[in-house]
């Protein structure tokens, strides 16, 4: 019997990062079962990275399968030892009773973070959870919230407290003979010397503050599992992989990992344009012109006359939404496009509020892969008389203004959710653009469901050019990698 409940467990994670977009097949189960076998469940930290090895094919999906892994093969059942249950009836606490809480937790924190004791961590993000995470009615993924557990507790504030203890340690165990060790001439090193030290010290304490931040959030999963159901949990409390998240829905962490992966992606990218190129390139006959020059020869097709080749690589304008509400896929396309300008002839970039500014230089002369944020913040030249994104007036000025960019060979790329906020789309100018250019493609981050809902006029837009929904980093690879036209 417990043979069978371990094979469900496995056939279950499987299960669950097939749902967020992990290749996991029949083969790489009975390779997990295999792991199983070898490593036993006696070593829990050997278990998970066996069934990694197992199970992934790709570093950026480890997120994902560690939170489902604590789902299906949790640390603990039930209430820890040690941990109260405020599940027993007890009433809520007050506000104040929730700050004496949460001051002590974090002086425990500060303990245990000065300590680097990983048992004393894991023992205070238990009761964190159990004592700051509990929310007056269940919530659809359980009673536990480890985002209110964490508020309450504001864990990055225990750093100065933590960096203290480590300086009073340090002092007891030189029995306060620094003191005064800068000396005549040596005053300088003496000063600077700790200061350079809890540089270092901060930036480790932030990591650790960052990896207890984790344990709370796999301590509030577990829980709610053993009220919702692993499977529940495991589908809706569990972020996706970096490149299934949603680009509208990434905040400045996803944002930063998605930054990281540009430069691997953008290789592989280029190779694969350059494949798709070698193959365009590759002509065939011009039968026209072939029967025609075979009159000479009594219609005998001696000398086939090949086809015209293409242009050998392609102009490309960005036409890119950056206001708030899709400023974050707007900017890491035009990164990974600035990543892959190579394979383009020219690139031009223009960004829009509610009118154009060109970005071109400020985007290009950047190496690739670096943070332009703070570019894009300032869009004082990209508005006018408002701040909301109006793409009727932007396809106007685009038109009057910088029409000029695009020519017979140049593929236009327009980035946004083309909602006008109640203005004129002025499809007309969206039509002059189409007819001055060799293709014109329009990338939504909305899922399609949504287009023409609201103030979106995606589905007029659709009529007239090439629209695709983009929404996340896997559908923006394949776009790039199959579609993009070279």
């Amino acid at each position: 019997m417990a043979v069978r409940a371990l094979d469900r467990r496995i056939v279950g994670l499987g299960r669950a990062l097939r749902g967020h977009g992990v290749v996991v097949g029949t083969s790489e189960l009975i390779d997990a079962a295999a792991v199983v076998d070898v490593i036993g469940l006696d070593r829990r930290d050997r278990l998970r990275e066996g069934l990694a090895a197992a199970m992934l094919r790709r570093a950026g999906q480890r997120q994902v399968f560690d939170d489902l892994f604590d789902v299906y093969f949790p640390a603990a059942l039930g209430t820890r030892a040690g941990v109260p249950d405020p599940a027993d009836g007890s009433p809520p606490m007050t506000s104040h009773e929730v700050r004496v809480r949460a001051s002590a937790l974090r002086e425990d924190l500060a303990a245990a973070l000065a300590a680097a004791d990983s048992a004393a961590l894991d023992a205070v993000a238990a009761r964190t959870v159990a004592e700051l995470g509990r929310l007056a009615n269940d919530a659809t993924t359980g009673p536990y919230s480890a985002q209110r557990a964490l508020e309450a507790l504001a864990p990055r504030t225990a750093i100065a407290a933590a960096l203290e203890r480590l300086r009073d340690a340090a002092e007891d165990a030189s029995g306060g003979s620094g003191e005064g060790s800068g000396g005549a001439g040596g005053g300088g090193v003496g000063e600077v010397g700790p200061r350079f030290a809890d540089r270092f010290t901060r930036e480790e304490l932030r990591g650790a503050v960052a990896a207890f931040r984790r344990r709370v959030e796999a301590e509030a999963r577990r829980r709610n599992a053993e009220v919702r159901g692993v499977e529940r949990v495991a589908r809706y409390a569990v972020r996706p992989p970096a490149d299934r998240t949603p680009f509208l829905l990434a905040g400045p962490t996803e944002l930063d990992e998605l930054r990281r992966t540009i430069g691997p992606l953008s290789r592989t990218l280029a190779t694969r344009i350059d494949v798709r190129r070698r193959r365009a390139r590759r002509a065939g006959i011009d039968m026209r012109r072939t029967l025609r020059r075979s009159l000479s020869t009594g219609g005998v097709p001696l000398a086939p006359v090949p086809a015209q080749r293409a242009p050998a690589r392609p102009d490309l304008v960005l036409l890119c939404d950056l206001s708030q509400s899709v400023a974050g896929f707007s900017r890491f396309t035009i990164l990974l496009m600035q990543a892959l300008s190579a394979q383009f002839r020219r690139v031009r970039i223009f960004g829009f509020v509610n009118v154009c500014d060109e970005l071109t230089e400020t985007v290009l002369a950047a190496p690739a892969g670096a943070d332009l944020s703070h570019a894009f913040d300032d869009t004082a030249a990209m508005t006018r008389w408002h701040h909301n994104s109006d793409y009727g007036t932007a396809l106007a000025d685009f038109t009057a203004h910088h029409l000029d960019a695009v020519g017979h060979r140049t593929t236009v790329l327009v980035l946004g959710d083309a909602r006008t906020n109640g203005t004129d789309p002025h499809e007309d100018d969206l039509r002059s653009i189409v007819e001055c250019a060799r293709r014109v493609i329009w990338l939504n981050p909305e899922p399609v469901r949504t287009w023409g809902t609201g103030d979106s006029v995606a589905h007029r837009y659709a009529e007239i050019v090439d629209m695709h929904e983009v929404r996340n980093l896997a559908q923006l690879r394949e776009f790039v990698g199959r579609l993009l036209p070279v």
